[in-house]
């Protein structure tokens, strides 16, 4: 058969027995596809000429935290809120000694049943120590903390250490029981960073908060969470805490007396309590409380008045301010202690009413009297008290050479009872 046979890569045709026609149509052919190749090749080589671009264009999005403008983590809000106040944030360590008049349990034990000779109750001094966090007000070293972080004592011993890891005495100047707040002072002339209290978070619903504190004893620990509700009354562990501000960032042992701060560092509030039962011992999730940001600053300007009255003056309470909670011991020389459902159910008593007396004090009217540690006050007056509150409630009025009756013995669970009325004159 006559044919013209093209070969890829070569030039030569083989034109045997071809006409003068069909040989000018084969090479017209290989004319196109050579210049069809040629223009394939000059646009593989103008891509690849535009390949370096297209990669430094990608090498940059490699290097950049993101192409789709995602800011670097060291400018984000939170951590600037963070750094900006805690250089003010401190720990607080305290100690103080109590002293306590105790008998040997046993000697107890044996003297109700047997009938033994009880000897004298003897005097045993503990020391309590409690952690807790606070912050600087006022370049001066002003402490705004918790209450109950810096609860009174005449022997009272106040350490602060700060952010930086230097550990100062500090003293305690004055305080409100009602809101758990307390003023102290760092005993120094240095100047310390301080959060304004000029400038407070709105608290809005919904707003991110950050709780920065002393969380179980690690000093600069911080928690995230959100604003969840305000004017808050809650009761933890017969403490009423009112007004307070609700989130769900975690508030652990450590935190009290610590700031809240929403992420412009503004102060959201002081952490105060963290519920983990409801009343009824339903476990919670996520709710800690803590006092709202204008209230902790009203108190402050009140504080700093006393404080300028006092100036230079480690001041402390007077002996009411000191038993102020508890005038069962300072009236009447005993300490009490509410009967919780497994101390009730240890000592085999009926549930649910009654004040524990857990300590009596040598020579005191109750001792005088013959009321011993293991019983139980029911009644004062008329009233019936089931708890150490409902007692100082009743209480508070009594003064030096007041009269007052108390219904006390013992109500087992079995239904048997000695119970007799007892009336003591407050000392």
């Amino acid at each position: 058969m006559n044919a013209v046979t093209l070969t890829l890569g070569s030039a030569r045709a083989s034109r045997a027995n071809a006409s003068p026609a069909r040989t000018a149509r084969a090479l017209a052919i290989a004319s196109l596809s050579q210049e069809s190749s040629r223009r394939r090749r000059r646009k593989w080589h103008a891509g690849a000429r535009a390949l370096p671009g297209i990669f430094f264009v990608a090498l940059l999005c490699a290097r950049s935290t993101s192409c789709l403008g995602q800011s670097d983590p060291a400018a984000e809000p939170a951590v600037l809120a963070v750094a900006r106040v805690l250089p003010a944030v401190v720990n607080i360590n305290t100690e103080r000694v109590v002293r306590r008049t105790v008998r040997d349990p046993i000697e107890d034990f044996y003297a109700q049943f047997f009938g033994y000779y009880r000897g004298r109750p003897h005097e045993i001094r503990q020391t309590l120590q409690s952690l807790g966090s606070g912050f600087i007000v006022d370049p001066a070293g002003y402490i705004v903390t918790n209450q109950h972080v810096v609860e009174r004592a005449a022997d009272l011993k106040i350490q602060v250490t700060t952010n930086d890891g230097k550990t100062y005495s500090a003293h305690y100047i004055t305080g409100d029981e009602k809101k758990d707040l307390a003023f102290i002072k760092i005993d120094s002339k240095d100047t310390f960073p301080f959060i304004s209290l000029e400038n407070i978070s709105p608290n809005l619903l919904g707003e991110t908060v950050i709780v920065v504190g002393n969380a179980v004893g690690y000093g600069s620990s911080i928690s995230r969470g959100v604003l969840s509700a305000t004017k808050r009354d809650i009761a933890i562990e017969n403490v009423e805490y009112k007004d307070l501000v609700q989130t769900d960032a975690a508030i652990n042992p450590g935190n009290s007396g610590g700031p809240v701060i929403d992420i412009s560092g503004r102060l959201v509030g002081i952490s105060s309590a963290k519920m983990a039962f409801t009343p009824q011992g339903v476990p919670t999730q996520g709710m800690g409380f803590a006092i709202p940001a204008d209230v902790v600053r009203d108190s402050v300007a009140k504080f700093k008045e006393f404080a300028e009255k006092h100036p230079g003056q480690k001041v402390q309470p007077t002996p009411e301010e000191e038993s102020a909670s508890s005038s069962a011991e300072r009236l009447f020389g005993m300490q009490l202690q509410d009967l919780t459902d497994d101390l009730t159910q240890a000592l085999g008593y009926q549930p649910g009413r009654g004040v524990l007396i857990s300590s009596v004090e040598s020579d005191s009217p109750a001792d005088d009297a013959g009321i011993e540690r293991g019983l139980v006050i029911y009644k004062i007056g008329k009233h019936d008290v089931n708890s150490a509150k409902d007692v100082e409630a009743l209480l508070s009025r009594a003064s030096s050479g007041t009269n007052v009756d108390f219904a006390v013995g013992v109500v087992r669970a079995n239904g048997t009872q000695r119970v007799e009325k007892v009336t003591l004159a407050a000392r």
